[in-house]
């Protein structure tokens, strides 16, 4: 069982940045698709950015522009850089772990709090 524990949230202002972090209890970017989510209040959780074995990126069209995804395979940590973040962008933010070997399976962190506040 992969584990993933998410840090890095807190309290930023309008205009603020963060860096999320998400370390993993073993090195799987070889054969998984490293993805963050959010949820926020009274919403659906909604898929944010993901990086592929490939190092291929892609971001949802709320955060192009503004989010970085990367990753440390030397530290088993994804990161999501968030820059001129906007109180939208409030959220519980969770990293999860697709395996596209079998077993096809998900993991997810725990999530990490976001809040964007003047």
């Amino acid at each position: 069982q992969v584990q993933l524990v998410e840090s890095g949230g807190g309290l930023v202002q309008p205009g603020g940045s963060l860096r999320l972090s998400c370390v993993t209890s073993e090195n799987i970017f070889s054969i998984a698709d490293m993805n963050w989510y959010r949820q926020a209040p009274g919403k659906a959780r909604e898929w944010v950015s993901i990086i592929t074995p490939r190092d291929d990126t892609g971001y949802a069209d709320s955060v192009k522009g503004r989010f970085t995804i990367s990753r440390d395979s030397a530290k088993n940590t994804v990161y999501l850089q968030m820059n001129n973040l906007s109180p939208d962008d409030t959220a519980i933010y969770y990293c999860s772990a697709r395996r596209l070997q079998p077993p096809i399976v998900v993991y997810w962190g725990q999530g990490t709090q976001v809040t964007v506040q003047g």
